[in-house]
């Protein structure tokens, strides 16, 4: 006998618990979908679309409905002769400007049509620019642009700029570029230039956090299709929504939690999945989450930890909001990167605070310097680190923050 085996008593079918299934309907969104739909209709009407900005904490259903939405857009607009309809999508987890995003587009385009890469350096961002527009009219008809994670790119909106007005301005003219923007953070728009929220003209939908009889509601026909019958105990899947909805109210973190489950069944060797299971993988999961709140940061969020790394490395902690912010510009300075505000800063904390990351202290002395905080790290200042270096721009200042942290002894 093999040390592997085909597990036949656990999972009938793990794919619905994956992060990549798309689910044949979604659940417990129907007025989010119908303002997603009103939004939409236009294009099918063959008149102009405004933009669409989808905000939501991770976990939410934004991708998965956008997904869902454009997959029914796509095929209904076949019905109609005089409708051309194309969509690309860019993941901005890993650009963090402009010309990131509009080299990356450019590319989408180009691959589509089998044409060659550009290259990503060497052009001015005019440049790229122009060549958007250039691929985006070959096209023709209404291109949807989504643009998942769009708060990553921070200050640099230009191409939130550019690309609605690229019609108006003459760049294009058989093309009607739609954005679609996806965001984790709900304050991303009140930080875009003036001239930018003047030129979206965009339609919000805001998805809130589900609760427990929501993700209960989703998982159970992922459950009834993942698992063998009569596998899980009744109790399984209420418990991991009450944990999922006590936490962050992510159907991502509800449905990781039952597939953990089942997998530490799988290793027990046991016929059914329990509370205690559950129990387990969620001490399991809590130990990766923070790992993984780290990781979803966005750029801006990461130089605020980086800043406060580095007070942990030479053993200035607690540290306060006003002594941290100034590490932080550095740290902007270092990496060419624009610093935001310092309430913006505090606001980035208190997400790292929520995400169990941080730990912060009120202070207050009375008359001479009043109330403030106070931040130190809640996590290993080596687990921050790890997560650091494995994001390329912040390479360079994770080692003299590593630097630093060996010379104190602190790792």
């Amino acid at each position: 006998m093999g040390m592997f085996q085909r597990d036949r008593q656990v999972f009938a079918d793990a794919e619905p618990l994956d992060d990549s299934y798309e689910p044949e309907d979604i659940r417990e969104r129907d007025e989010e979908l119908e303002k997603y739909k009103r939004a939409l209709q236009p294009i099918i009407d063959n008149r102009p679309t405004s933009n669409i900005f989808l905000y939501g904490k991770t976990g939410t259903g934004k991708t998965v409905a956008t997904k869902f939405m454009l997959s029914h857009l796509e095929n209904d607009a076949t019905e109609y002769d005089d409708v051309e309809l194309s969509t690309v999508w860019v993941s901005c987890e890993n650009l963090s400007s402009s010309y990131q995003v509009a080299v990356t587009l450019v590319n989408e385009l180009r691959e589509s049509k089998g044409k060659d890469r550009i290259s990503t350096t060497g052009y001015s961002q005019q440049r790229v620019f122009d060549i958007l527009y250039e691929e985006l009219d070959e096209f023709g008809g209404t291109v949807v642009i989504v643009l998942d994670e769009i708060d990553n790119i921070g200050h640099s909106d230009d191409i939130l700029y550019g690309l609605p007005r690229a019609r108006s301005n003459g760049y294009v003219e058989d093309v009607r570029p739609v954005i679609v923007g996806i965001s984790n953070d709900f304050q991303f728009r009140e930080n875009l230039s003036p001239k930018v929220k003047d030129t979206l003209a965009e339609k919000e939908i805001l998805f809130p956090p589900y609760d427990a009889n929501q993700l209960r509601s989703i998982l159970n026909p992922r459950a009834e299709k993942a698992f063998h019958d009569d596998v899980l105990n009744d109790d399984v899947v209420p418990l991991c929504a009450a944990f999922a909805a006590q936490d962050t109210g992510s159907a991502r973190q509800a449905i990781r939690l039952l597939r953990e489950a089942g997998e530490l069944a799988q290793a027990d060797d046991t016929e059914a999945v329990t509370e205690d299971h559950v129990r387990d993988a969620q001490d399991e999961l809590e130990k990766n989450q923070l790992y993984e709140g780290m990781q979803e940061l966005t750029t801006q969020g990461h130089a605020v930890l980086c800043a406060l790394a580095y007070h942990q490395a030479i053993g200035e902690v607690p540290v306060r909001s006003r002594d941290l912010y100034q590490r932080y510009v550095k740290i902007c300075e270092r990496l060419d990167a624009d610093n935001v505000s310092e309430r913006r800063v505090r606001d980035h904390l208190s997400d790292m605070n929520m995400l169990g990351l941080i730990s912060v202290y009120e202070r207050n002395e009375g008359l001479s310097a009043g109330r403030y905080h106070e931040y130190e790290l809640n996590v290993p200042l080596k687990a921050v680190l790890e997560v650091l270096l494995s994001t390329n721009r912040f390479e360079e200042p994770a080692n003299i923050i590593q630097s630093a942290a060996d010379d104190n002894n602190l790792l």
